[in-house]
Order: C-alpha cells, then structure tokens, then sequence
C-alpha cells in the first residue's frame, strides 16, 4: 500500500520543516509526501528542495506562481495517480491538522473510499479560531448540507484521504473551484457515484505561525458552488 501525503503551500517557511519532520516521525510505511508548493518568496521550496536531499520520500511540485488551492490538489492527484498511490490524502502545512491523526485516517480507509477529518461530527472540536470564522464554517457546512443533501457534517475539511479508486473516477479538467468550494466539490461527486464517505473526529487548531489564505472570494466562491453542483446533478452533467 503506497500512501501520498498531499501538502499545498504558499509562505510556509515557518512551519514546512516541522510538519515534515512532524509526518515522518508517524512511522508509517510506505509514506510519501508531495509538496505542492506555488513559487512561495518566503523560500519554501528551497527548504523542501533541501530536505529532499536527507529523505527521498519527500517530493516536490514547484509551480511558477500562485495559482490556488483547487489546482495545487488536482496537480498532487494527478502526480498520485501516475506514480502508482493507492491511497492519497489531504492536509495542511500549518499544523492545523495533527500528524498523529494520519494513522487513524489510513486505517479508516479500509471501511470508506473517502475519510474526512471532521470538526463537528463529535461536537465542536475547534482551537483558537475567532467566533466568527467558527460560525462561517459550521454555516457552510449547514448550507452545502441543506442545499445539496450531501451527508457530511464537515463539507469543508481539507485533512482527508482517498482511496485510488475515487480520484480515478473524477474527470479533473471538470473541476473548477478553489478554496474551500473544491472540498465541497470533491466530496459531492465521490458521494454522487456512490462511493462510501466516513467521517472521524479530529481537533482542529489554528496556526500559529504563517498567515491565513482566506479571503471574500473564497466565501462568495463557496456560496454559488453548492447551486452550480446542485444543478450539474440534476441535469445529469456532473
């Protein structure tokens, strides 16, 4: 079983090193890790370029410029699919998303083609983040929930691990959204082919170092997106 760790970065020269260090201390076998990093000024690439030369499951994608979220995965899947991973998953560089839940989403994917680490499906397991970024995220995942039907308490969560077989059944060219709407994308069209999708409990804490790529956009993105896929469905073009 090959397994792909998927990070995408932009600025994380304070926190690639650790979470790398952080993912292999897991002890996990046949771990790999593509960082798919967006011509970062801070250096990132350079440090991961570094790294490569001490541990040769490191990997990296280095793009010509900021290019967003959605694009940065779909290139990692792409890069998964071509070199022979079996399983592939999600997560951010920021520590945000605990190294020491990796083992529990690995094995959760002997029972589902898609395990999502949720923050709400035991509760609200959320550190550090303001009321209102809170109450944003538990909204969207409300909204997608009630407009699409899709039965996943955390549509957003970007700490995730698919199995081979999903990816190789999504057209990617088809795939347009970014930010927080490509989560949602994803999950709906694995849902809508009838691939399993469980959810496990994880705690989600906030950087604490590097800044936030959120923006406006990415929330007008995500409200609009949910319709767009509701409708593709409907009229059988997903």
């Amino acid at each position: 079983m090959k397994i792909l760790i998927i990070i995408p970065t932009y600025n994380e020269s304070q926190n690639i090193k650790n979470i790398l260090v952080a993912i292999f201390n897991q002890n996990i076998e046949n771990l790999h890790v593509l960082v798919v990093d967006d011509n970062s000024p801070d250096g990132t690439g350079d440090i991961v370029t570094e790294m490569q030369g001490k541990n040769q499951r490191i990997h990296l994608l280095q793009r010509q410029q900021k290019a967003g979220l959605g694009t940065a995965y779909v290139a990692g899947f792409k890069y998964a699919l071509k070199n022979g991973f079996d399983l592939i998953l999600e997560m951010d560089a920021d520590f945000s998303h605990d190294p020491g839940e990796l083992k529990n989403l690995i094995r959760a994917a002997d029972k589902y083609d898609v395990v999502l680490g949720s923050r709400y499906v035991d509760g609200i397991n959320v550190v550090h983040w303001p009321l209102v970024r809170l109450l944003l995220s538990i909204g969207a995942s409300k909204y997608t929930r009630l407009i699409t039907g899709l039965p996943v308490r955390d549509c957003t969560s970007g700490f995730k691990c698919f199995r081979r077989n999903v990816l190789e059944s999504i057209d990617f060219d088809r795939i347009h959204s970014d930010g927080y709407s490509f989560q949602i994308e994803m999950n709906f069209k694995a849902w809508k082919k009838g691939f399993r999708i469980g959810e496990i409990p994880i705690i989600f804490i906030d950087r604490a170092a590097g800044s936030s790529k959120m923006s406006k956009k990415i929330v007008r993105e995500a409200i609009w997106m949910v319709w767009k896929l509701k409708w593709l469905s409907i009229v059988g073009r997903l």
